[in-house]
């Protein structure tokens, strides 16, 4: 399997910051935050996932090589700020531009995984740490329920998925910009389905002891 390129890793990371900058300033909309307070979310969101990703593969964290993505990223911040209440539903639009940014990011951080010659477990982790962390630094921040962990809809799933589609890929010796576009479908479907058809998988559920039986 053909390694990804360097342009087509720079190309991933700029679109998954753009669209998970644009899902950081929705929920700062919906915290009734400043501008200031917009475009922090709005980086925090969109750098989160590729920054730790980068961290753990000991390589150079790629908005320190590149500064133009923080500026990308609060382009996007401000035009929200200026736009967001035209929104008839900016929850809703915060899950469906999630969605995007999750079919984006996941690949940004399989590429990043394969360029750096990573076996393929390192490739499935990577996947989710970069699509998964920075919606749940956000979350957290701004005291929503991450989305992540929100009761039986598929999230670290889909980004599971995705990163296994682009491992298969690379099994079946298919070009690496094939396999992350693999990689981006499964992710999109699979949220795509739990938004629109209630794909769930099914969640623990404890049943209460039986009466006279010891706690536990």
């Amino acid at each position: 399997m053909a390694l990804p390129t360097e342009a087509l890793l720079q190309a991933l990371d700029y679109a998954s910051v753009a669209v998970f900058a644009v899902t950081g300033a929705l929920v700062a909309s919906r915290s009734q935050l400043d501008i200031v307070g917009f475009i922090f979310i709005a980086c925090l969101t969109a750098v989160g996932g590729g920054t730790l990703r980068d961290i753990i593969l000991d390589r150079e964290v790629f908005w320190v090589a590149d500064p133009v993505v923080l500026a990308v990223a609060s382009a996007a911040a401000v035009l929200v700020f200026l736009t967001a209440h035209l929104l008839e539903s900016r929850y809703r639009a915060l899950l469906w531009i999630d969605a995007f940014a999750l079919a984006v990011a996941v690949p940004a951080g399989v590429a990043a995984a394969l360029a750096d010659g990573q076996g393929w477990p390192i490739v499935l982790v990577m996947g989710m740490i970069t699509g998964c962390m920075g919606g749940l630094m956000r979350d957290v921040v701004c005291n929503e329920v991450p989305l992540v962990l929100k009761q039986g809809e598929l999230y670290v799933t889909c980004a599971f998925a995705g990163a296994l589609a682009a491992v298969l890929a690379g099994v079946a010796d298919l070009d690496s910009r094939l396999g992350l576009i693999l990689c981006a479908a499964a992710v999109l479907i699979l949220r795509a389905g739990s938004l629109s058809l209630g794909w769930r998988l099914p969640v623990y559920r404890s049943t209460p002891p039986k009466p006279g039986a010891p706690k536990r």
